[in-house]
């Protein structure tokens, strides 16, 4: 088995929490606390790709998101203390007044390249068509796609549940919930369960890609591990389920109920959800989870993005009265 290196950037461990809303009790798993600038599940998967890019004597890493993007902003954060520049090429529009995420992208002094939705849907060629032009000039490139979901990348997430099974007994414990945009998270927990033969299930809420689409590349992602890095496990595809129909709205999107679930959540736990993933993960954990009474049962993983709140603040307002 190969273990690959990595740089310690994250906070860790993050704690494991006990929290009662609406009478019900729950288990939260805090990755909101990895750090405070680049905050979330983002920065595990990081630690490792950033290793490999200052290997490579990166003199500029490139990496893509929607412009809320919490990965890229946690990409431009941690790129920046380790003192090399990024390129970001974002879906979306260029503004005036910048906030959330894209204020603190300006912040840690990235350059910032606006794609429309159609251009987005090429970004790995534009992406490469960019490095292509660097490298001829001499300077090295590192791409780190979306999410930061690469097979080396998802070890963010196999090396979690190393640290969850020392917080807590896995053996009571019947999956993970979690929100899933690029399948990074689920691919490594999926991975990390199936080398620790752990019987868990991951439920993995989706907010961007179609059902089938996002469950063949968490699949992919987390067999390409398995041969990379020759892991001795197999990957069982009924150890995943994947949640869909909680962000029909639109990945850029929330609707009002899940923000008023999201203040009430504030109100009761003083824990703040995002609008493109928390927030809808927590609907479905609530939905199909706390209702049922089985939070002791099935653990919520906070992958933070707090920041993305802040774009959006008028609409998070409306449920505060």
């Amino acid at each position: 088995m190969i273990i690959p290196k990595k740089i310690n950037l994250a906070h860790l461990p993050t704690p494991v929490e006990t929290i009662k809303f609406e009478g019900k009790e729950f288990l939260i798993k805090r990755d909101d606390y990895t750090g405070s600038d680049f905050l979330g599940n983002k920065i595990r998967k990081l630690e490792y790709l950033l290793y490999e890019s200052k290997k490579l004597k990166a003199d500029i890493i490139f990496t893509c998101g929607g412009d809320q993007s919490n990965h890229v902003r946690a990409t431009a954060s941690a790129a920046a203390r380790l003192g090399i520049k990024t390129r970001l090429f974002l879906w979306g529009k260029e503004q005036k007044d910048k906030d959330g995420n894209l204020f603190l992208d300006k912040m840690y002094g990235s350059e910032i390249i606006f794609l429309s939705e159609k251009e987005f849907e090429r970004v790995d060629d534009i992406m490469f068509e960019e490095r292509t032009k660097l490298l001829r000039k001499g300077k090295e490139v590192y791409v780190i796609p979306a999410g930061g979901s690469t097979t080396l990348g998802i070890w963010g997430y196999i090396s979690f549940v190393d640290e969850l099974k020392k917080q807590i007994d896995l053996k009571k414990i019947e999956g993970i919930f979690t929100a899933c945009g690029s399948g990074g998270t689920a691919a490594g927990l999926l991975t990390g369960f199936a080398l620790n033969e752990l019987n868990l299930k991951i439920f993995a809420v989706n907010v961007l890609l179609p059902k089938d689409e996002i469950k063949r590349k968490i699949l992919q992602l987390a067999e390409g591990a398995v041969l990379d890095f020759k892991l001795p496990c197999k990957i069982h595809e009924n150890k995943l389920e994947i949640i869909d129909g909680y962000s029909k709205e639109g990945y850029k999107n929330v609707s009002d109920d899940k923000l008023e679930l999201i203040s009430d959540f504030a109100n009761s736990a003083g824990i703040l959800l995002d609008p493109a993933y928390t927030g809808k993960a927590f609907a479905a954990y609530n939905d199909l989870v706390l209702k049922k009474a089985k939070g002791k049962k099935i653990i919520f993983l906070h992958t933070g993005g707090i920041f993305g709140a802040f774009s959006k603040t008028k609409s998070y307002l409306k449920f505060t009265d």
